[in-house]
């Protein structure tokens, strides 16, 4: 107990713990669609525009330049929506070529002038950087996602099940695509700068992909995708703590562990 008080005795440390609290269960709750929905490529290529958006806020000289990555996220994740709207052949490859594109442009202007290092920490995150505004902003995201799953949950669930079924049902498909996709990019730009851009969408698959290994319906589903997100954030932060590793690369280990963990539980109970 006296090493778990030592832990919550510095501000840092407790603004983490917070962020890691509201954070997690967002990347569980959106994670389920996002797998269901085979969009694993999609939240890739997001974590990378990151950099680039970074690169705008710096050319236009933005002393905030997070602000433009926010932006940047959004407008980049309602491309990515309309080409997959337009079934343009190859949309993995053409995604996957925005995705290089972007990733090549931010470091090409970060790193000019040997001025990337200041940058560097994007790749693999920070959560013990976070402050209290930055949580506030995270919780009006997080009461602002439980809103949209409510109210959007069962029409997100029938355009994954059936295209055609959803628009005779008079469910708008674009609008309802295109506001998940920007509760995802809102989710990812405020979450890389604790996460990192080559981790982000670990987190973001791995608790949901755990979850539908062992999980028997959709309530099941989605109650194991939120506990393994929280879990490994959680305990990916202690260990990281004692440990003196990067906070960012311990979660995912640990989301790592338990997704191949619930992969062999899952197949020896179906055995």
């Amino acid at each position: 107990m006296s090493g778990m008080g030592s832990l919550f005795q510095y501000n840092f440390m407790v603004f983490a713990f917070v962020a890691i609290l509201i954070i997690t269960p967002l990347f569980g709750i959106l994670g389920t669609m996002v797998v269901s929905n085979r969009m694993a490529f999609f939240s890739d290529a997001l974590g990378h525009s990151a950099l680039t958006g970074i690169a705008v806020g710096v050319i236009c000289g933005l002393g905030e330049p997070s602000l433009a990555m926010v932006l940047f996220g959004v407008a980049f994740a309602l491309l990515l929506n309309w080409i997959r709207s337009r079934n343009i052949s190859q949309t993995d490859t053409v995604i996957s070529v925005f995705s290089s594109c972007c990733i090549a442009i931010g470091l090409a202007i970060l790193s000019r002038g040997g001025n990337f290092s200041q940058y560097s920490s994007l790749l693999l995150g920070d959560v013990l950087s976070i402050t209290k505004q930055q949580i506030i902003y995270l919780v009006l995201l997080f009461a602002a996602t439980i809103v949209f799953w409510i109210v959007c949950y069962n029409r997100l669930q029938a355009i994954v099940l059936n295209r055609t079924l959803a628009k005779s049902r008079q469910i708008r498909i674009l609008l309802v695509e295109n506001l998940f996709s920007i509760f995802i990019a809102l989710v990812v730009m405020l979450s890389v700068e604790w996460i990192g851009i080559l981790l982000i969408n670990a987190l973001l698959i791995l608790p949901a992909a755990s979850a539908r290994n062992i999980s028997g319906n959709v309530r099941e589903y989605h109650l194991f995708a939120i506990i393994f997100s929280m879990f490994s954030g959680i305990v990916g932060l202690f260990i990281s703590y004692y440990t003196d590793i990067a906070t960012g690369p311990m979660i995912v280990i640990i989301a790592a562990v338990i997704f191949f963990a619930s992969y062999f539980y899952g197949r020896k109970r179906c055995s």
